[in-house]
């Protein structure tokens, strides 16, 4: 049950009895007491009832809304909500905070003010079990929908199905058991050929790839770039593509990919190279330089994310997912999906930008290899 709906339960017991005691009223519904009295805090600042000490009891007459309306969770101010309803409540499940999510949050952030709904936010940790915590939690204090970056894989999703609110996956595409299920995401595999192309262009025909092994993105990047290569004519089989073990599983066996690329560039056997994500683009970037290979000249390269791809002493070309769209646009596709449960499913890939700085810059020459 979410929230308009024990919004209607209330006032449906208040016309009936006129009155109610939270504790025994959660019971009933099977919530928790802290749901109710939040429920009817929210009704009494609409004049549809007046608190007493336990509970609520029914108004003769409503009045209009009085005071500044609360702030929501993530900061600012929320519009006031449509006449004749509460505010909408979402949540938002994202991994992490601090890598990637912030733009995403920040996107969700500002269309939730623009629609007058607040926003909650919970993060994972990268934990299927704190997610579904997180998520239980949300569902408890009565949100109306649930934004979610799952992040296990996508046979584990099926969680999900019990969900009793309307829900969207963000930058993740639904697994086989979520046939309903919608979703916004980023195009990565039109981001990947795109980065590709761009190398091709610039004359690099030996184009290899550089993955973290633990990324949800991986498959879609490389998927990208193997069309990448096919479309300007390069053999995929004759390609180096190398995976990164997880940060902190093998330090020492993790840069050895790393080292694989930049021994393969001193040796002509590499021109150009799509690393995902900044972090290694960074780092291989810094093993060139210390064996004295140039870049973009021996090595062009494009990184992916754009998270701070542009800090590298040498300004990195990267790929960067419209984050800031992806959570906007995932905040209007489940308001849309509130407004009319019956309206047809929707599942929307947004494409990635591809800015590019010094570490490919057109000007540059290729490097003619031995």
């Amino acid at each position: 049950m979410h929230a308009e709906e024990r919004h209607q339960a209330i006032l449906r017991r208040l016309r009936e009895h006129g009155s109610l005691r939270v504790t025994e009223f959660a019971e009933e519904l099977g919530v928790s007491s802290v749901t109710v009295r939040r429920d009817v805090e929210a009704l009494a600042e609409r004049g549809l009832l007046d608190r007493v000490h336990g509970g609520a009891v029914q108004r003769s007459g409503r009045r209009e809304p009085t005071g500044l309306p609360p702030r929501g969770p993530l900061g600012g101010t929320p519009r006031a909500a449509p006449a004749g309803g509460a505010p909408r409540t979402f949540g938002l499940i994202v991994p992490a905070a601090d890598y990637y999510y912030p733009d995403v949050i920040k996107g969700a952030r500002a269309a939730a003010a623009a629609r007058g709904i607040r926003l909650v936010l919970g993060i994972s940790q990268y934990s299927p079990a704190e997610e579904q915590a997180q998520a239980a939690q949300l569902l408890e204090d009565g949100v109306d929908g649930l934004l979610i970056t799952p992040c296990g894989p996508a046979a584990d999703q099926a969680w999900l199905t019990e969900l009793t609110v309307p829900h969207l996956l963000v930058e993740r595409r639904p697994g086989p058991g979520l046939a309903d299920t919608e979703s916004v995401v980023t195009d990565h595999v039109a981001g990947a050929l795109a980065a590709v192309r761009h190398l091709a262009d610039l004359g690099r025909r030996r184009i290899g790839l550089l993955l973290r092994e633990d990324s949800p993105h991986t498959p879609l990047v490389e998927e990208g770039y193997l069309a990448g290569l096919a479309a300007a004519g390069l053999d995929p089989a004759a390609a180096l593509s190398l995976r990164l073990s997880p940060p902190g599983t093998d330090p020492a066996g993790r840069s050895a990919p790393v080292e694989r690329f930049a021994d393969a560039a001193a040796a002509g056997e590499l021109d150009g190279a799509l690393v995902h994500n900044d972090h290694d683009a960074i780092v291989l970037l810094q093993r060139l330089r210390a064996r004295g290979l140039r870049v973009p000249d021996d090595l062009a390269i494009v990184a992916y994310d754009d998270e701070v791809a542009a800090l590298a002493d040498i300004p990195l070309s990267a790929v960067a997912p419209p984050k800031l769209a992806v959570g906007a646009s995932a905040v209007g596709l489940l308001a849309d999906r509130l407004a009319d449960p019956g309206r047809p499913g929707h599942r929307l890939a947004i494409l990635p930008e591809l800015r590019v700085r010094a570490s490919s810059a057109p000007t540059a020459p290729a490097h003619s290899g031995t």
